[in-house]
């Protein structure tokens, strides 16, 4: 499974959000039943009378006063150094029912609603997922209520959500006077802002009386019109014109609508964060069997017991984090990637999960069980959560001996893996004392209870990086059994049984070492091979061996850490090391970097922000045997009030 995504695709969010933002709220009627506006401050309604009167008609539809209508036009503008262009149709005919077409060069989407119908549409795939039926949860897309529903106090919008969507054009039209401190220009019907964004109207060139309403910022243009909406098609109809020949596929209806409003929403936290979300109040907290410290910034999270016990603490400590999480992988990953793949991304995950489940140890669907439960989530969200395809593009290192200033072993692990779906939020250091296994750390993702990245009590530290081969799912999973590595061995040579005498899934690489011997190992796996790459080895993919190294990576990436390494060859030390997985080793979509010094029991983190990659934030060094002995020394936890 491809997991990447270009940055055009999220303008799908950015004109979803902005359509059921701006667009979808209904008008407030007075006791009539007549449309009248939401009263507003009276000094918002300072404003020059010819702009106000001259963008009536959009701004009606904005701000939310006008109930009825068709609005159509095409915003365009660079990104990544190329033009985008984005058409875009939304009619409403009322709160229950509307149609939204939204058409890229490399994608189209629309969204189709009834009282008893929503059709999630791709014509260019021509598939159209299709459900009816009464709605039984609170996410959903009915347009009363719209803006509480995707907007929440981890967007920047909703600091500036009331002001705009007030329901009266003149206070709407004021604010944007103030804000973009417009003045009429030269030409008519033009207006300048201070920042350089032009307003302006164009009149239609027959006899229309439709105008074009005319934005202009920097690199960006949209060009708008209003008008009353065609008489809206009924299910048979939208069949017979639009989705004839298609592929139908049935959803449930609580699903798709949850699906696109979760995932909007989330969207619009990752795009337009609040400060509250890039700066998160540091609460401490602890329950019975766990607890949630902050380290520099970081969360830390220690738990213990048996696997029901460490689930429901898991979910007591981290239940926001834990659905940011879900909604960034479930929800706004998952709508934009059923948009690339023309395929129902929550259904490719169960069916994996199917054949995966067998797999999977029972104490393992104990500790996911009892997660859900906490988080107050049907069990079968947790489960697929949990199997979610880590198709990782990486880097991954061990340097000991004479590679090394003082001998010691250095591995590390650059997890280049999306931050722009948001889970760099859910970023959480985990210290984990299963009852009769071997006490280990994982740098992960609340929500999440297997391991990318991690190192044991054992001095054993392991590092994962993605390759190809979706569907092969008739084997262990992954983080399955990178914890099962953790939790399980002793040794580096145990940790090479366990991945030769199990079954694997899909094509992953590995830097697995051991701090007791200064041993490392390099990994490339596959369901049907696993082929190990020692020190100093020279391999096709990887170049001439490099004394007492290690070396995992891609392309010039790898080329840049061969050439580092060299560099530095027997200098290297704990801020050399870190240097090694700086950029452009690591890539900008960096999520976390980790160094494991394993024979001395400590390991740095540095986890992205949403303003960088992981490698340009600093490193948080942890003592996992001190941490592991207050595990150990806490007889009676503390629940928490």
């Amino acid at each position: 499974m491809s997991l990447q995504l270009r940055p055009q695709y999220w303008l799908i969010s950015i004109a979803l959000g902005w359509s059921f933002l701006g667009l979808f709220q209904p008008a407030t009627l007075a006791n009539d039943g007549t449309e009248r506006p939401v009263e507003a401050n009276a000094t918002n309604h300072v404003v020059a009378a010819d702009f106000s009167e001259s963008f009536a008609p959009l701004l009606e539809v904005v701000s939310g006063a006008k109930g009825t209508f068709e609005l159509t036009g095409t915003v365009s503008g660079h990104v990544d150094g190329q033009v985008q262009r984005l058409e875009l149709r939304f009619a409403k005919w009322d709160e229950q029912a509307f149609e939204l077409e939204l058409t890229h060069p490399d994608y189209s989407v629309a969204i189709y609603r009834r009282p008893q119908l929503t059709a999630f549409a791709l014509p260019k795939h021509q598939v159209v997922f299709v459900a009816n039926g009464d709605l039984q949860g609170s996410d959903h897309l009915e347009l009363s209520g719209i803006t509480e529903r995707l907007i929440s106090r981890g967007s920047v919008a909703s600091t500036f959500a009331p002001m705009v969507f007030c329901g009266d054009p003149k206070a709407l039209a004021g604010a944007i006077k103030t804000l973009l401190d417009l003045s009429a220009s030269d030409e008519p019907l033009s207006w300048l802002g201070g920042d350089g964004t032009e307003l302006k109207i164009r009149n239609s060139e027959d006899d229309s009386p439709v105008a074009t309403y005319v934005i202009e910022h920097r690199q960006w243009q949209g060009a708008l019109q209003v008008a009353a909406p065609p008489a809206p098609r009924n299910e048979a109809q939208l069949r017979e014109q639009l989705w004839a020949n298609w592929k139908h596929e049935t959803l449930d209806r609580d699903e798709l609508e949850r699906t696109l409003s979760r995932g909007l929403r989330r969207a619009l936290e990752v795009l337009l964060p609040s400060p509250s979300l890039i700066n998160p109040r540091q609460t401490t907290a602890k329950v019975e069997h766990g607890e949630l410290r902050w380290v520099e910034n970081q969360r830390l999270v220690l738990l213990s017991g048996t696997p029901e016990q460490i689930g429901h603490a898991h979910g007591q400590l981290l239940k926001t984090q834990s659905m940011a999480c879900i909604d960034s992988v479930l929800h706004a990953f998952g709508a934009v990637q059923t948009i690339q793949t023309g395929r129902w991304f929550r259904s490719d995950l169960e069916a994996a999960y199917k054949r995966l489940r067998t797999h999977i140890p029972e104490d393992h669907l104990i500790e996911t069980r009892a997660l859900a439960k906490s988080l107050e989530l049907p069990i079968d969200t947790m489960e697929v959560l949990n199997v979610f395809p880590e198709l990782f593009h990486c880097s991954g290192f061990a340097v000991f001996g004479d590679a090394t200033v003082d001998g010691k072993l250095y591995h590390g692990r650059v997890l280049d893996y999306m931050t722009m779906i948001g889970l760099q939020d859910a970023a959480t250091t985990f210290v984990i004392a299963v009852d009769g296994k071997i006490p280990f750390a994982t740098v992960g993702y609340a929500g999440f209870i297997g391991s990318v990245s991690g190192m044991n009590q054992e001095q054993v530290s392991l590092g994962e990086m993605g390759g190809r081969g979706e569907g092969q799912w008739d084997g262990v999973p992954m983080a399955t059994l990178m914890r099962r590595g953790l939790e399980e061995c002793h040794t580096l040579q145990e940790v090479i049984d366990l991945w030769s005498n199990n079954p694997r899934t899909c094509e992953y690489y590995y830097v697995f070492a051991d701090g007791k011997d200064r041993s490392a190992v390099g990994v490339a796996a596959t369901p049907e091979k696993v082929e190990f790459v020692y020190p100093g080895q020279a391999h096709p993919l990887l170049g001439e061996g490099i004394k007492d190294t290690v070396l995992l990576s891609a392309g010039d990436r790898l080329n840049k850490l061969r050439a580092r390494v060299q560099e530095s060859y027997g200098k290297i030390d704990k801020q050399k090391a870190q240097w090694l997985m700086s950029r452009p080793v690591a890539m900008s979509s960096n999520l976390h970097n980790v160094l494991f010094v394993p024979e001395d029991g400590l390991f740095q983190v540095a986890n992205a922000s949403h303003n960088g990659p992981a490698a340009e934030q600093p490193y948080v060094e942890y003592n996992l045997r001190a941490l592991v002995l207050e595990l150990q020394s806490q007889a009676q936890p503390v629940l928490a009030k």
